[in-house]
């Protein structure tokens, strides 16, 4: 029997859906980009991707087509798609899968967004030919994906992966999920602009230089971009603030390194894409903090699919998923 020659991607977040006709080779062709209509509920989301789908899938190719494959910001029930939460979208006990079969008349297959990142950085980009790595997704929050032994990991209950709520300091800060100390209370957009603010509020006149060196209108308007532009700008508390960040991500990489002996760290996301720098600080940095033989040969390289990677990954779950050729 032919494989089919089509797959649809679907990159579902809270503010933006980008949806793609992708090929065997992981190269998007027909697209749509359209934002999110969360506030609308489900229902309106629901409708778009149907509304796509007819734009991008004329019936020769339709034909042709595997299947569609979602990545969502979210935890996903394994078996039956049901998206359990979302908290970007605010989604709860959703059945996106049973809903979008009975409305395409195709096969469908959910997954984290972060996990389809990894498998479609593994399959078509800086993860091709190896079976064991960890991919670290740093953005607004910190997300991972884990590939061992050639096998994607889902775990118990299709969590796997949840790097950025490893807890680094059991003192520290509190974290969005409600936990204090989080890896991402160090190292996610969020957690980084908040501590740039409190920053501020320590040392106002180092604040100001700061604010004038970055164009931030105001302290509450200081981003994560603001931190590192002002750090290239020789800004002395944003200098303070990254180096934190840069020991971290050190330290939990490390962390994750001594429990998975991983043949190569992919970094991605958009702080990662606007700072290639950090690459390099992880890569000398994480082999001072492992064991030897943990790190030994250790690859430490930034993610190629970039703005791809959430519909090609997307696509790549779904082909390994629907032509059952799942990692186990």
């Amino acid at each position: 029997m032919t494989t089919p020659s089509w797959t649809i991607g679907i990159d579902l977040g809270g503010t933006k859906m980008d949806v793609g006709l992708v090929d065997h080779k992981g190269k998007v062709h027909n697209r749509s980009l359209v934002p999110t209509k969360a506030k609308q509920g489900p229902k309106a989301v629901v409708d778009d991707i149907i509304t796509i789908l007819k734009e991008l899938l004329p019936e020769n190719i339709k034909k042709d087509t595997l299947g569609i494959g979602i990545g969502i910001a979210g935890q996903i029930e394994k078996k039956t798609g049901v998206v359990k939460f979302a908290p970007n979208l605010g989604w709860v006990d959703f059945p996106l899968q049973e809903e979008l079969m009975r409305q395409t008349r195709m096969p469908v297959a959910i997954t984290n967004d972060v996990r389809a990142a990894t498998i479609g950085e593994w399959q078509y980009g800086a993860g091709t030919g190896c079976n064991d790595l960890l991919c670290v997704f740093v953005g607004t929050g910190l997300g991972g994906g884990i590939v061992s032994g050639g096998r994607l990991l889902d775990g118990n209950s299709n969590t796997a992966g949840e790097i950025g709520h490893m807890v680094l300091d059991i003192h520290g800060a509190k974290c969005t999920c409600g936990n204090y100390g989080c890896f991402e209370t160090f190292a996610g957009g969020w957690a980084i602009a908040r501590r740039m603010k409190e920053a501020i509020a320590v040392d106002p006149t180092q604040g100001k230089l700061f604010l004038e060196m970055t164009g931030a209108k105001t302290v509450e308007d200081v981003t994560a971009k603001h931190v590192f532009d002002g750090d290239h700008k020789g800004s002395i508390i944003a200098k303070k603030v990254v180096q934190e960040v840069h020991e971290a991500l050190i330290a939990g990489i490390a962390g994750l390194v001594n429990v998975l002996n991983p043949q190569r760290v992919i970094m991605g996301g958009g702080i990662v894409q606007r700072n290639p720098d950090l690459v390099e600080v992880i890569r000398n940095g994480v082999p001072t903090r492992t064991l030897k033989t943990a790190s030994a040969g250790l690859e430490v390289v930034q993610a190629q699919l970039q703005g791809d990677a959430g519909v090609v990954g997307a696509a790549a779950f779904a082909m390994h998923t629907l032509e059952k050729k799942v990692l186990s």
